[in-house]
């Protein structure tokens, strides 16, 4: 979870709630009584410090919103019930960076002695960086649309856009030069929901995978998440090879200056310095023009 302050706690315990939530149709028309549990990870030194209940979550209105959403919707399984509820929560109250939710099913329609069954899930934001470029087209416009997609997507916050800049093609492949810059994000996507929901946002784009570094209209890749090291058969994180990427490092020094790589911990600004001293021994000068997307 990004959000390093939010380690206070407000807890609700044994919240119960008369809902219609059941894989039965006896369950969904009947209903039964079901207990929520839930940790709301959030920062209450300001509202302790000011006492004040503005300056934090009210537990009450969480538990009116909670009970309200059990009751006016359906689910058939105590998972769905779980997941939507977070989200829904984690939607309605900004301070809320994360929370721990338990549905308990006391009494589920199982013909053996048990005590309780339950389902108990960990959700939040999440702080992502991206890198964006575009070098087929009107490639200010391709940018501008792809970033105006993502900042209307209803599980993403788009919080700081760099400049753009122009760079030479990376990768050998002849073509246009490239404009390029990095974003930084808050989503409730988990790291191959996020690739999936940007791969969405370049194909309405009209983005096209036939050459590899070849031109391409929107290109939006995944360069952090958290201070997460991960490897599917489709994603990598932190991107691979960014640290000897100028339009990678320079779009992130300007809004991540001091954000460390989580493998060699070192600053963009620091890995930016050492890009540009290499490139200066090597006698090799990568072209990096800025362009205001406002222009």
């Amino acid at each position: 979870m990004y959000s390093e302050q939010a380690k206070d706690e407000i807890r609700i315990e044994g919240l119960e709630v008369y809902a219609h939530h059941g894989v039965y149709p006896e369950e969904t028309k009947n209903g039964q009584y079901f207990y929520v549990n839930a940790i709301l990870y959030t920062n209450v030194r300001q509202a302790g410090g000011e006492d004040s209940l503005e300056r934090t979550i009210n537990y009450g209105t969480v538990c009116r919103f909670i009970t309200d959403w059990m009751q006016e919707n359906t689910c058939l399984l105590l998972e769905a019930v779980a997941e939507r509820l977070s989200q829904a929560l984690l939607l309605e109250y900004g301070p809320l960076a994360a929370l721990e939710l338990e549905i308990q099913k006391p009494h589920a329609p199982i013909s053996l002695p048990f005590g309780n069954v339950s389902v108990k899930v960990r959700r939040g934001w999440h702080r992502a960086y991206i890198a964006v470029g575009s070098n087929l087209g009107n490639r200010k416009t391709h940018i501008l649309s792809g970033i105006q997609a993502l900042k209307v997507h209803p599980l993403i916050k788009l919080k700081k856009v760099s400049k753009m800049i122009v760079t030479e093609p990376y990768g050998g492949v002849e073509q246009e030069d490239f404009l390029n810059g990095a974003l930084e994000i808050e989503t409730l996507l988990e790291p191959e929901e996020l690739l999936e929901a940007l791969h969405q946002v370049e194909n309405a784009e009209g983005r096209e995978r036939i050459v590899r570094w070849g031109p391409r209209t929107l290109d939006l890749d995944i360069l952090f998440y958290d201070r997460l090291c991960y490897e599917s058969e489709t994603l990598v994180i932190p991107h691979v090879d960014l640290e000897n990427r100028v339009f990678v490092l320079k779009p992130m020094s300007e809004i991540a200056p001091y954000f460390r790589h989580p493998i060699s911990k070192k600053t963009m600004t620091g890995l930016l310095k050492e890009l540009e001293q290499k490139t200066e021994e090597d006698s090799v000068r990568p072209s990096s023009v800025e362009i205001s997307l406002q222009s």
